[in-house]
This record gives C-alpha cells, sequence and structure tokens, in this order.
C-alpha cells in the first residue's frame, strides 16, 4: 500500500493492477500481461494509447507555452483555437464555451452559470435543475447532486434541496417498464411523470433539465425510440432547457458527432471532456448560447467582473492536444469508423441475449452492456452479491478490461479506433468471463 488515497475505489482492495504502459488498444500491466482496453480507460481513450501525433504537440506547445491563466483579459492562441472549433462543430446556434478541467467542473460551471443567469435576468427563483435517476454527472458537490446514482450520494450529505434538485425517473425501460408496458407506453408515462413533476415543483422556477444522450455509469441505458422527442415537448411547452452532457457520448462513441446528433436531442447547453483529449491531459468544455451568456456578460460587466474561473481554464497543453485530436477525428474520419465498428461490435454482442446469465444486453455504436440476472424469465437480480464484479475479474484474467456497474452490469466502452479484429477479441474473451461467471453462480448457488 502506498499513501494514496484512491477514487472510486473498495479502500480495502486498492492496488489490484499497477498499469505500466499503453500501445494502441491495449494496456499492460507492470509483470508484462497485455489487456485489450475495452473501457478506453473511464470512457476516455478514444484514440488509444501511445498517439505519436499527440504526444509531439504536446511536447511542442510545452516548449512554446507550458502555462497562461486566461483571468482579467489575458488569452492565448491555443484556448482561442479550441473554443472557436468546438462553438463551429455542435449543434447549437451561437455557441459560447468555457474551458475548464473535468466533467465534474464543467457540470458545476453550469449549475454557477444557471444561477447567475437567473439573477441576472430578474429571475432569481428558476435555479432547479431536473435530472434523472441513475444519471452521473460527476463528483463535485454539485455535480455530485445533480447524479442519479447512490454511491456517489452515501454519507457525503448533498445540499439536494439547497440547489434545487428535481429527480425524475430513468430512460431504461428493461428496469422501469411496468407489467404489460410496451416502449411507447414507457417513454409516454415518463414524459407524463415528468410534466407533472414541473408542475408541482412550479414551471417558473426551473432552468433545465440535465440528461445524457445514453446514461454511462448509470449502467448504459439506451433510451427507447420517441424517448428524446416526448421529452423534448415537455421542456418546449414550459420554457425550459435540454443539459446535454456528452462527457461520455461525444465525439464519436455512439456513431455520430454527438450524442445529441445520434439520438435527435435539441440541447441548449452542452458539456464535454473525457474524449474531447482522448483522456491525454485534462480539458473539459462546457458550452451554452450566445444568448444565454449575453445575460451573464452584461451583468458581470456592471460588477467589472465575471467571478469564476479555474487557474487551469484554458490551459495551453490540454488546449493544443484537445484541438489536435479534433483535428485527428475529421482528419481520419475517426466517427464514421466508430459507426462501422460499432455495428459490428452491436451485431456481435447480441450473441448474449441467448445466454442463460444475460437479461439484457444494450448498446449503441461503441458502447454496450450485459445485465446479469439470477433468472432471466423474471428479470431477478443477484441479491447481496456483486456478481458483474466477478465477471470483471474474469474478463481481466482472460485479458480483457471491462467495468461492473450497479452489481449486476458489465459495460464495454473501448476505443474508437478498434478494427473488427479487436471486436472478435473482445467478444470471445467477454465470453470466457460470462461463462466462467455462470460456473461460478451454480457453484455458490445464487441462480433462481
Amino acid at each position: 500500500m502506498t499513501s494514496m488515497l484512491y477514487p472510486t475505489t473498495n479502500p480495502s482492495a486498492s492496488e489490484q493492477m499497477v498499469v505500466a504502459r499503453g500501445e494502441g488498444p491495449y494496456i499492460f500491466d507492470r509483470n508484462g500481461k497485455r489487456y485489450l482496453e475495452g473501457m478506453a480507460g473511464l470512457w476516455c481513450t478514444s484514440l488509444g494509447y501511445g498517439n505519436e501525433e499527440i504526444i509531439e504537440t504536446a511536447t511542442q506547445q510545452m516548449r512554446e507555452l507550458s502555462f497562461s491563466h486566461m483571468f482579467g483579459g489575458k488569452t492565448h492562441d491555443s484556448a482561442m483555437k479550441l473554443a472557436d472549433k468546438l462553438a463551429r462543430m455542435v449543434p447549437m446556434k451561437d455557441a459560447r464555451v468555457f474551458l475548464g478541467n473535468s466533467g465534474s467542473d464543467a457540470n458545476d460551471t453550469l449549475v454557477k452559470l444557471i444561477r447567475y443567469h437567473a439573477t441576472a435576468t430578474g429571475r432569481p427563483e428558476r435555479t432547479k435543475i431536473i435530472a434523472r435517476d441513475k444519471g452521473y454527472h460527476g463528483v463535485t458537490v454539485a455535480s455530485a447532486s445533480l447524479t442519479g446514482i447512490p454511491t456517489n450520494h452515501n454519507h457525503f450529505q448533498l445540499p439536494f434541496d439547497a440547489l434545487g434538485v428535481i429527480r425524475t425517473g430513468s430512460p431504461h425501460f428493461y428496469r422501469g417498464a411496468i407489467a404489460g408496458e410496451n416502449e411507447s407506453d414507457f417513454v409516454a408515462r415518463r414524459a407524463a411523470e415528468l410534466e407533472a413533476q414541473i408542475l408541482e415543483a412550479g414551471p417558473d422556477t426551473i432552468a433545465a433539465m440535465i440528461a445524457e444522450p445514453v446514461s454511462g455509469a448509470g449502467g448504459v441505458l439506451i433510451p427507447p425510440p420517441g424517448y428524446y422527442q416526448a421529452i423534448q415537448a415537455v421542456l418546449d411547452k414550459y420554457d425550459i432547457a435540454l443539459w446535454d452532457d456528452e462527457v461520455i457520448c461525444g465525439f464519436g462513441r455512439l456513431g455520430a458527432d454527438f450524442g445529441a446528433n445520434a439520438l435527435e436531442m435539441r440541447p441548449e447547453m452542452m458539456v464535454f471532456a473525457k474524449a474531447l483529449s482522448s483522456a491525454y491531459v485534462p480539458v473539459s468544455a462546457a458550452v451554452v448560447s450566445g444568448d444565454f451568456v449575453e445575460a451573464v456578460e452584461s451583468a458581470a460587466s456592471d460588477m467589472g467582473v465575471f467571478g469564476h474561473g479555474y487557474t487551469y481554464s484554458g490551459h495551453p497543453l490540454g488546449c493544443a492536444v484537445a484541438h489536435k485530436v479534433l483535428e485527428i477525428y475529421e482528419r481520419d474520419q475517426i466517427f464514421e469508423h466508430a459507426a462501422e465498428v460499432g455495428h459490428y461490435l452491436q451485431e456481435k454482442l447480441q450473441a448474449f441475449v441467448d445466454h442463460p446469465l444475460v437479461g439484457e444486453v444494450s448498446g449503441k455504436g461503441m458502447i454496450g452492456a450485459l445485465e446479469l440476472v439470477a433468472n432471466k424469465e423474471t428479470k431477478q437480480a443477484f441479491e447481496g452479491m456483486a456478481v458483474g464484479a466477478y465477471c470483471a475479474k474474469a474478463a481481466e484474467a482472460a485479458g480483457l478490461i471491462v467495468r461492473p456497474l450497479g452489481g449486476n452490469r458489465v459495460a464495454l466502452c473501448p476505443p474508437l479506433i478498434l478494427e473488427r479484429e479487436h471486436v472478435d477479441e473482445l467478444v470471445d474473451k467477454l465470453t470466457i468471463a460470462v461463462n466462467a461467471t455462470l460456473e461460478f453462480a451454480k457453484q455458490e448457488k445464487l441462480l433462481a
């Protein structure tokens, strides 16, 4: 054990793997064992490891300008180029970009901007935010309050009420549907529930609804057809903005440039991180419309300063790397490649539909998940046993990295650079792991 307090780790089970190096879609532990990185790190290493073009860009930027802050009117070329490129790419009119360091701080920034905007426009009560169960939006005090996962809430005494968080149901049909309900019925019910919550809270007190196109850490939950159209109709009715958390889904993950375009969302706010730099360096972006920013800038000008910003907002290294990564995505047609290989991945994952341990196969593009169940017919979950963690360990033994989520789900989110032979390798090793987990469940008499 070192002196480290590890993030999102059971303290009694830390340091189980020491990662030594990475190459393409693979990582290697310090004993030299190779693993196919089936989770792209933490949903983020979209271009894989050891990309020399990115490394050279980072090296050159550090030689030219290793740091410059952006307070008090200072700026630099790397930040301006990145902001302008992002603004041109996003499906938003007259987009404006605030740069940070992580998805958590990007969402935190929008919480503050919403509150600032409400005060600046004479509507200080319009600060409540609708957030979904099983959604993941970060771990700062504000972003963790928006997150809908108990692990990120327990013992932290988060200020849900003070922040005006309204929790609505997840888009997970497999676990959320009631008896006899089809997908259309489920979508209609979720929209009706949302409208009822808006009316109860008071439409004039609600600023936005935050949603991931596909919920990642909540289990890779794919919304049924028509879900976002139904939700958007409710939000439009009450002039509530759709806040699109693209931290996992942005930049090719769903087989399109943005999750919003893949699922026909119409966001008025967006956040990015992770694949923005292919995780080579920390960088994030919070994006809002020009109309929104004008009210903020007008109020800030009257006071003489906009009192929000991080030391590393627009860090030259992060901006240079992110701009290069965006160039690579476009030049090498990474989004189109991800769509093609993602289609193949989804076809291969369908082989698990008939596996006796698998209740649901979910996925879109280059992201997917299996839900492991004690009884396939009744959808009965494993009680008191994190079977997903066992499966992840079995996959690791086979040379594949996956991630257990919520006890019984196993997630996949490989680098976008995978070729078909890598997909075959991934599915073969995942099959070994799922079969080993089935044998374990039988031996422990866990099946119902």
